[in-house]
C-alpha cells in the first residue's frame, strides 16, 4: 500500500504512539510519503527510515493509496487541499483536541490499520465548497470541507452583506459577517453562530449571519444547486474572506460568489464510527441523564 501522511507537531506524549504507526507501517511493507515540514518534525522527534520519501503542497501523489491526516480537525482540512480532485480517501488520526473529523484516538492507531488493511471501513463522500471570485483570492485553492465566511476586518463597526441565491436578492445583512457551510461544517463556525445540525449527506448550504444586528435574522438552509453571491459594504476598505482555516483580506470591489464543488473529500470511515454517535461523544449532543441506558 502507498501511503501520503500530513500532520502537525504533536506532544512528548503523544509520540510514542506516532512511532507505533510508523513501526506497523513498514512492518507492512508500506510506501510512505511524508510532507516536508513534518518529515523535518518526525526525524527530530521518533525514529523514522531514510528511505522515507517527502512530498510537497503541488505534488501529485501519483498511486498513492490513502492519505493520514495526524492532527485535530484543521489538520484534516488542509490536507483536503492537497488531496483536491484527485479524491484520495483521507483516514484522520487525532493527535489534537475535539476530533470531529479525525475520529481515529492516536492509542487506537494499530486496531484502524488493522481495519484499513482487511477492508473493514466504508468511504464517507463530503460536499465541498468552491469559491468564485473576480480575482484570484486562495491562490488557486479556491474550495474548502467546513465553510466559506465574510467577516469584518479590524474595526469595530458592522459590515453590510448583500446576498442573492441564484441572482436573486435575499437579505442585507447587517452583521459581523456571514458564514455559508457544508453539511460537515454546520458543526462548526455555522454552529456557534446559531446554524442548525446537518446530516452529511443531505444536499444543502446552511448561511448563517454572524452576530446579526436584526432581531428577526435567522439561520437559513438553501439547496447546495443554488450559486450564492455577495456584496459587501462597510466603513473599512476591505474584509475577510475566510475559508476554512485560510483567511485574505480582500477590497471591497471583489466580488464572490459559492457553490458546490464538482469533487468530493474522501473520508475513511471504520464501522464502529458514525456521525450520530459522533454528535453525542464529542459534542454531547441531547446529553441528558435520562438517556444513558439508551447509549
Amino acid at each position: 500500500m502507498r501511503i501520503a501522511i500530513l500532520g502537525k507537531p504533536f506532544s512528548d506524549e503523544t509520540a510514542p504512539f506516532i512511532q507505533v504507526l510508523f513501526d506497523e507501517l513498514i512492518r507492512r511493507k508500506a510506501d510512505l510519503y511524508v510532507v516536508d515540514h513534518f518529515k523535518q518534525f518526525l526525524s527530530n522527534t521518533i525514529n523514522i527510515p531514510e528511505y522515507v520519501q517527502s512530498f510537497n503542497r503541488g505534488d501529485q501523489l501519483e498511486g498513492v493509496d490513502v492519505v493520514f491526516s495526524i492532527g485535530g480537525d484543521g489538520t484534516l482540512l488542509d490536507s483536503v487541499t492537497y488531496v483536491g480532485a484527485r479524491q484520495i480517501p483521507i483516514m484522520g488520526i487525532n493527535t489534537g483536541r475535539l476530533g470531529f473529523l479525525a475520529t481515529i484516538p492516536h492509542d487506537s492507531i494499530t486496531a484502524a490499520l488493522d481495519a484499513l488493511y482487511k477492508g473493514r471501513y466504508t468511504l464517507d463522500d463530503r460536499a465541498l465548497i468552491r469559491v468564485d471570485s473576480d480575482l484570484d483570492v486562495f491562490d488557486g485553492i479556491n474550495f474548502g470541507l467546513n465553510e466559506f465566511s465574510v467577516l469584518k476586518q479590524d474595526t469595530s463597526s458592522m459590515i453590510v452583506v448583500h446576498t442573492y441565491i441564484d441572482g436573486e436578492y435575499l437579505n442585507s445583512y447587517w452583521a459581523d459577517g456571514l458564514v455559508v457551510a457544508t453539511p460537515t461544517g454546520s458543526t462548526g463556525y455555522s454552529l456557534s453562530c446559531g446554524g442548525p445540525l446537518v446530516l452529511p449527506q443531505t444536499n444543502n448550504f446552511v448561511i448563517s449571519p454572524v452576530c446579526p444586528h436584526n432581531l428577526n435574522v435567522r439561520p437559513m438552509i438553501v439547496s447546495d444547486k443554488s450559486v450564492i453571491s455577495f456584496e459587501v459594504e462597510g466603513r473599512s476598505s476591505s474584509y475577510l474572506a475566510s475559508l476554512d482555516s485560510r483567511s485574505v483580506a480582500v477590497d471591497m470591489t471583489v466580488q464572490l460568489a459559492v457553490r458546490r464543488e464538482r469533487f468530493t473529500a474522501r473520508l475513511v470511515k471504520l464501522h464502529h464510527v458514525n456521525f450520530l454517535s459522533t454528535l453525542r461523544n464529542k459534542l454531547n449532543w441531547g446529553y441528558d441523564k435520562r438517556n444513558v441506558l439508551l447509549g
